[in-house]
């Protein structure tokens, strides 16, 4: 009896990944407002009733696909700030690490940076469970920002007094120990990163930035710089 459901389990598995990996394919053709669960089962052969015991509604597949992507992003700037940190290097180099990793990925996977990070889709509410995934590139800078603080301590000018109760609020809620005037650098920090990665990857850049690696490393810098992480 194991044994069949552990053949099950295994199908089912392949089958999802099958199924995740064609809406893929049609998000890239077709982008994510189009896509479609008869046509995703047309194209893998399946008959639509047999794919909805996997995903039951287009939303659900959107759902996984979203959250496969904020893991994946995710998964990559983690990786690149522990090996950052692994080798010794300080806050500020860790930072840069970090935010060339999701402009690599990006690069490697603009359908699905597109797909978080691109145009709302029509009808489509984002539910509860994508938070944490999209939280993770957000925590490792966080993380970076917070041993900086404990350690050599951060500069940062002070905040406008109308901030104020507002940057508390967001330190309260996801940065707790954390100065509100730092939470608030961070959160336009993670907008500008955003900006900048979706600039180059949706083509407004073109003509305007020709080395963009280079220049990249350096706009990650001065985020860098202003969050208060110092230089060395």
């Amino acid at each position: 009896m194991n044994t069949v459901r552990g053949a099950r389990e295994r199908a089912r598995i392949e089958v999802t990944a099958a199924i995740k990996d064609e809406a893929r394919r049609r998000l890239a053709a077709e982008g994510a407002a189009k896509l479609s669960l008869r046509a995703v089962a047309r194209e893998l052969g399946m008959v639509s009733s047999a794919l909805y015991r996997y995903f039951p509604s287009r939303d659900e597949l959107l759902t996984a696909l979203i959250i496969d992507a904020y893991d994946s992003l995710g998964a990559a700037a983690e990786q690149a700030d522990a090996r950052a940190h692994a080798a010794g290097a300080p806050p500020r180099d860790r930072w840069i690490a970090a935010c060339e990793a999701v402009r690599a990925w990006a690069l490697e996977h603009p359908h699905e940076y597109a797909l978080v990070y691109g145009s709302p889709v029509p009808g489509y509410s984002a539910p509860a469970d994508t938070i944490g995934p999209a939280s993770r590139v957000g925590n490792v800078l966080i993380g970076i920002v917070r041993a900086a603080f404990e350690g050599r301590g951060l500069a940062l000018p002070p905040l406008p007094p109308a901030l104020g109760p507002e940057a508390g609020r967001m330190a309260a809620e996801f940065a707790e120990g954390l100065p509100p005037a730092v939470v608030a650098a961070l959160v336009a920090a993670w907008a500008q990163l955003a900006g900048l990665v979706s600039f180059e990857l949706f083509g407004q850049f073109q003509g305007v930035v020709e080395e963009r690696s280079a220049f990249f490393t350096h706009a990650a810098g001065q985020l860098a710089h202003g969050v208060g992480l110092p230089a060395v």
